[in-house]
Order: C-alpha cells, then structure tokens, then sequence
C-alpha cells in the first residue's frame, strides 16, 4: 500500500470536522512548499544621466549621483 493509499484510508475512518483539519493542514503545507518569487532588478534608473555626459566624466557623475542620493 502507497503512502496516499494509506492516508486516504485513514481519512475515510475520521469524522468530518477531523477531515476539514486535515485538509487545512494539507494546504498549509502547500503553501509552505511554493517558492516566493524573488523580486525582479529594476533598472529603470539607467540613461539618467546621459544628458549630463558631455559635461562631466563618468567620475564626477558617480559622485553627483552619490551626493543626490544623500539629499
């Protein structure tokens, strides 16, 4: 007999509010076992700064955007 034939049986021999248990319990374990999406990296930032490049290098730039980000 298979692990689910067994569960199956058992969980014919339980009254209902002992089924309703465990068929909370089971999609408890299901949403345990489903992977959280990791979130995707935005780039949305990129080409900000391209109207700047011709004024400054690309040095003077990183430390602009470093001192924006402060503010």
């Amino acid at each position: 007999m298979t692990v689910e034939e067994t569960i199956i049986e058992k969980l014919h021999k339980l009254p209902p509010d002992k089924q309703r248990e465990v068929l909370e319990l089971v999609e408890l374990l299901e949403k345990e076992r489903v992977p959280k999406a990791t979130p995707t990296l935005r780039q949305n930032w990129a080409g900000a700064l391209r109207e700047y490049g011709d004024k400054y290098t690309a040095l003077e730039l990183e430390k602009i955007s470093l001192e924006w980000r402060r503010d």
